[in-house]
């Protein structure tokens, strides 16, 4: 006899119900308004029952294949780390680095900047190891770390005349990943600032998901229709 839905994990219970609600929104069966509406409701309810009501009336249930598309968009990447796996160091000095897209993350990161800026945007990098230590040495420089909701970070640094604002938010409502990275930032700021910023909530990455989703299958829909 399966678990009653009163007696299991809220969260898990809901992590369920929002991936139905991206499954079936992804095949036509309910609206974007409607699914906008109860993708609303589901990260809003604490109760198992409730969530579960709001999707009895759809029919699809999620499948192997659904969950390595999940695996594949929205989890952090991960690559086994190499014995060449070096710390990366980065040097700013009245200049500025940029890093982002798929680029592969070590274990440890140096910063120096010196009157200079630096961005490392972390949304869509490859990382190495779950824990990844950040040592900034910033002298009248700019810091910023870009991050999605399901990468944590945590703070701990020597301001001299300087600033750090960490908007990071606690553990998103709803676990969508098995494996969280972490960035732990630390070392000196002086007459500089380190910024961490979020770009996209995690209901934007999961409309983002389900629309990509629909495009895939109105794709392959047509694809068949064409042979």
């Amino acid at each position: 006899m399966p678990v009653s839905a009163s007696d299991r994990p809220l969260e898990k219970v809901k992590e369920e119900v929002i991936d139905q609600l991206i499954l079936n929104y992804s095949h036509g069966e309910i609206s974007a308004d409607a699914f906008e509406r109860r993708l609303d409701q589901a990260y809003a309810c604490n109760d198992q029952v409730a969530l579960m009501a709001l999707v009895a009336d759809l029919p699809l249930q999620t499948d192997p294949r659904y969950h390595t598309e999940k695996a594949s968009r929205m989890q952090p990447k991960f690559t086994a780390s190499s014995n060449n796996d070096a710390p990366l160091t980065i040097r700013s000095i009245l200049s500025s680095d940029q890093r982002s897209g798929e680029w592969v993350v070590p274990k440890e990161i140096t910063i120096n900047n010196y009157f200079g800026s630096t961005e490392l945007d972390f949304r869509n990098a490859i990382f190495t190891h779950p824990d990844v230590i950040i040592n900034v040495n910033s002298v009248m420089g700019s810091d910023e770390f870009i991050v999605s909701e399901n990468i944590d970070v945590t703070t701990c640094t020597t301001n001299i005349m300087g600033s750090v604002s960490n908007n990071k938010p606690n553990l998103a409502a709803t676990n969508l990943t098995t494996q969280r990275p972490r960035l732990h930032i630390q070392g000196k700021v002086i007459l500089g600032n380190i910024d961490i910023r979020i770009k996209q909530s995690i209901k934007q990455q999961v409309t983002q998901f389900a629309n990509g989703l629909k495009d895939l299958f109105h794709d392959e829909r047509n694809n068949h229709k064409s042979h």
